[in-house]
């Protein structure tokens, strides 16, 4: 018996076709990946099916009955539960709060019974196996434990789905296999989950079945025990897709940037080198070191000791302003809350870099930003309508060749790429690496620090190898190695 069964959905947006008879079936206790690129439908799908946008065509059957059409509370009634990428955890409020926002239980005269909501969150967090305390402040959780409050409100409301959105993005590999250890007892138990993710690695280990869905069409679906990544990938780009090595060896420059016995949060006498024109690659597992070393470079962590040396100018502190002024641009990991600014249109986030330390030009001419636009719009093939328009209205992939433009606007000659493809899909990453390839070769020295060792095949001149908070290899191109960085970086070398 299905749990969900989505037949024949048709969806539009003035005219464009954004869903083009789609189809999707669960059944109780299954994990099913829904995939697809950036911009294939299954946001709008997922949408549709938590009641937040309305179908154009098309049934959708919940545990046997029919939900209306743009319902939320029919929908959450029924017993699904949608958790976003951006988490909807409130961080001033402490954890049994947010878990009863908009569920408060209430005694003698309306008043709030917080004994009774704090007793019923323990024993949930019991039921769950999680460490969770309902005293706690939102604000102090690490981002699994964020995660998994958000599973603990789906199942408080007695979730039967559960729609998990790039759901480990934010999280370290203890924290990912933990989060997984939980979805698997949940499911055990009869939960169902749709899991999107852009990871095949996360894919294939937690995954029972797929659908994919390109360019607003149903594609495939099917077991993940019949399939392979490269049938999936190729199924979400299509017959383009290619998995080759993107990789060019050119000729380097001059020593641009060098840290001498660096330390700080995370990381303890620190020394590397970086020439003009060259891709370093930083790698580790989560909390190696290799972020918070990008973060200091960049002024946004504090130094402890030892030095940094831009050009022929050498620092023992350093602040952002400072760095910036100096040529460095860092696009960090959290591309939400520390580069994108919602509130700002895709022009006001393309200036307001070099607004911020051009002294010589105070005001702003429209008509120069916009030419300056169009100019990184047509060179980085930023897919976007009107610069006016919010960044938010764009993708993670063409957000965040905002965010590089942002820094190719201040004319940065040193580039910090913190996890560049984070939330980008496969078609989206493959055009990211070429980007960086291309900057290389025009002479800009960039580090990207990340956790696929593939994604470094593709783009470093050589791998910079961190273990507990130190440097353990430097590895030269040929020698980037799954394995081999994997022992570096487990201590086992």
């Amino acid at each position: 018996m299905e749990l969900l069964k989505m037949e024949h959905i048709h969806k539009s947006f003035f005219g464009v076709k954004v869903l083009d008879d789609v189809s999707l079936t669960i059944k109780p206790g299954e994990i099913h990946a829904l995939l697809g690129e950036n911009g294939a439908g299954k946001s709008t799908l997922m949408n549709i099916l938590s009641g937040i946008y309305t179908r154009d065509e098309g049934t959708v059957i919940f545990d046997g009955n029919e939900l209306p059409n743009g319902s939320i509370s029919a929908s959450e009634n029924a017993g699904i539960a949608f958790v976003h990428q951006e988490l909807n955890i409130f961080n001033d409020l402490e954890v049994y709060e947010n878990l009863f926002l908009g569920k408060e239980l209430t005694g003698f005269g309306g008043r709030l019974d917080k004994k009774a909501m704090i007793s019923e969150a323990e024993a949930l967090f019991k039921e769950m196996g999680v460490p969770l305390q309902p005293r706690m402040l939102a604000g102090d959780l690490v981002a699994g434990a964020k995660q998994v409050l958000e599973i603990a409100k789906a199942l408080y409301s007695k979730a039967k789905l559960i729609i998990l959105d790039e759901p480990t993005t934010a999280l370290n590999n203890s924290e990912i296999e933990h989060f997984f250890g939980l979805i698997r007892s949940l499911k055990e138990k009869g939960t169902a989950f749709i899991f999107i993710s852009h990871k095949m690695p996360e894919i294939f280990a937690i995954a029972d079945e797929y659908t994919v869905l390109r360019n607003s069409r149903f594609i495939s679906t099917g077991l993940i025990s019949e399939t392979t990544p490269e049938i999936i990938t190729r199924y979400m780009v299509g017959e383009t897709y290619a998995n080759e090595d993107v990789y060019e060896k050119r000729k380097l420059g001059d020593v641009v940037l060098k840290a001498d016995q660096l330390s700080g949060d995370s990381f303890t006498d620190v020394s590397f080198e970086c020439r003009e024109g060259e891709i370093v690659g930083f790698t580790g597992l989560q909390g190696a070191g290799c972020s918070e070393v990008l973060q200091t470079i960049f002024g946004a962590l504090p130094m402890k000791s030892g030095s940094v040396t831009i050009g022929s100018e050498t620092f023992m502190e350093e602040t952002i302003h400072k760095a910036m002024l100096k040529g460095v641009g860092m696009i960090p990991a959290n591309r939400k809350e520390n580069s994108v600014i919602p509130d700002m249109s895709l022009l006001e986030n393309t200036y307001i870099s070099r607004h911020t330390i051009d002294t010589k030009n105070p005001s702003i001419s429209k008509r120069n930003e916009q030419k300056r636009f169009d100019e990184f719009k047509k060179t980085l093939n930023i897919k976007a309508n009107k610069s006016d328009d919010l960044i938010v209205s764009l993708s993670g992939g063409n957000q965040q060749k905002i965010i590089l433009a942002r820094w190719l606007d201040t004319d940065a000659k040193i580039l910090l790429m913190d996890n560049p493809t984070q939330g980008i899909d496969v078609g989206a990453k493959e055009e990211i690496y070429r980007l960086i390839l291309k900057l290389a070769e025009s002479g800009k020295t960039i580090i990207v620090n990340t956790l696929e060792i593939p994604e470094l095949k593709k783009i470093a001149d050589r791998c910079i190898v961190f273990y507990h908070g130190g440097i353990v290899a430097d590895l030269p191109h040929a020698e980037i190695e799954e394995n081999t960085v994997m022992m570096y970086s487990t201590g086992a070398l």
